[in-house]
């Protein structure tokens, strides 16, 4: 029996990192409280929250006054915090441009073939909000697939795959015509649908929920 959960989210949100470590936290939970625990399979789907940004992206700097004006230090400041509850130590000062990320979501596509796409996730945040990295450079998306366990040839040959960039914008448009406006965006079991980064307890329950009356099977 498996149950399945689908995340939607995108690369560059930090509340989708924190939701990330608070879905790692709930399925511990689970695992460690169930009798007879049911596989549990996570599976990431792309969103973009800024689908208009040009394929080499924005200065940080200029995306933040657009979008946030004087907000963004308080914004952010919050962030932050809630960061360091879940063990993050979001570094935004590092980061120097705003990508478009699509690029980001055809590695983590990629990686699902091969069983790696926790890690490719994980190696995406990881090098966008702690260490700065430029998601619009092939060379630095090529070496966070490798620090994922990629190939480099696997990784370039996707990225340069247009078949699979297409793929990409297809799946976000299909999340938006679900309904979904914001993320990270949750679905258990293809039927119970959780919005946001929430409480593991919260996350606790809609898992233990599908996994009373699973329709997934694998």
């Amino acid at each position: 029996m498996t149950v399945r959960i689908d995340v939607i989210s995108d690369v560059v949100c930090p509340w989708c990192y924190i939701g990330k470590r608070r879905l790692s936290q709930t399925l511990e939970l689970f695992r460690g409280s169930e009798g007879q625990t049911p596989k549990l399979e996570v599976v990431w789907h792309p969103f973009q929250l800024n689908p208009q940004l040009p394929p080499q992206g924005i200065a940080r700097s200029e995306y933040l006054a657009r979008k946030f004006g004087s907000r963004a230090e308080d914004i952010y400041a919050r962030v932050t915090g809630v960061g360091h509850s879940v063990g993050i130590d979001f570094a935004f000062e590092r980061i120097v441009r705003q990508p478009n990320t699509v690029a980001a979501h055809q590695l983590i596509a990629l990686a699902q073939l091969h069983g790696r796409q926790d890690e490719m996730v994980e190696s995406l945040f990881r090098g966008y909000f702690l260490e700065g990295v430029d998601l619009t450079q092939t060379d630095d998306l090529v070496e966070l697939a490798r620090q994922a366990g990629l190939e480099d040839e696997a990784a370039r040959a996707c990225l340069n795959d247009d078949a699979q960039r297409q793929a990409v914008l297809a799946e976000d448009e299909q999340a938006r015509a679900l309904g979904v406006s914001g993320v990270p965006f949750f679905i258990f079991d293809q039927r119970l649908a959780v919005s946001g980064a929430q409480e593991p307890q919260v996350l606790l329950r809609a898992l233990r929920e599908a996994a009373a009356e699973p329709v997934a099977q694998g």
